[in-house]
């Protein structure tokens, strides 16, 4: 039960701690979150696959 309860107030923390990121954000938007980003997940250069962007397109390089 210990264990139960632990693990149910990690979670919850990490939620509000992503919930007050959130919040403070501007528009409430992540920056850096397109795959094609990021190097070494984007080899080929290929647009993300979340909003269609492609490397050269993002504005947080």
């Amino acid at each position: 039960m210990k264990l139960v309860l632990i693990t149910i107030g990690l979670l919850g923390l990490g939620i509000a701690g992503l919930a007050i990121k959130l919040w403070l954000k501007k528009d409430g938007k992540f920056a850096g979150t397109c795959a094609s980003q990021n190097p070494h997940l984007n080899k080929g250069g290929e647009p993300c696959g979340y909003c269609g962007k492609t490397a050269e397109q993002c504005e947080n390089r």
